[in-house]
């Protein structure tokens, strides 16, 4: 049953790591595409390789996470917190997570 889901995995992120290794300049030369994403700088960080995300869940919660572009983080909207991505690899270490809510919701409730 995990047979094809594995090698699929594999794949994703066998590829993954190919483009970060090209981004710091060890992949010269061995693919156009990824060799002109690395020429134009670090200006723009390196998106989340869209098929991850059907494998990826909280470490905390264990519940899927939604990617948002603008920030590219991996959210948890349950727990108000946001995983980095940096260099197309999204860092899951809860501490290195950033909270999304400004306030508690109990909070905003108590007004003198």
């Amino acid at each position: 049953m995990l047979r094809g889901g594995g090698r699929g995995a594999a794949a994703v992120l066998r590829r993954a790591a190919a483009g970060g290794r090209a981004a710091s300049g060890g992949g010269q030369g061995q693919d156009p595409g990824q060799g002109q994403a690395s020429g134009s700088g670090s200006a723009r960080p390196q998106p989340l390789e869209p098929s991850l995300l059907r494998f990826l869940v909280c470490p905390l919660s264990k519940r899927p996470l939604r990617y948002e572009e603008a920030t590219n983080e991996l959210i948890n909207e349950e727990l108000g917190i946001a995983y980095p991505i940096i260099d197309g690899i999204p860092n899951m270490i809860p501490e290195a997570a950033r909270t999304t809510r400004k306030k508690p919701p109990a909070e905003g409730l108590k007004q003198p």
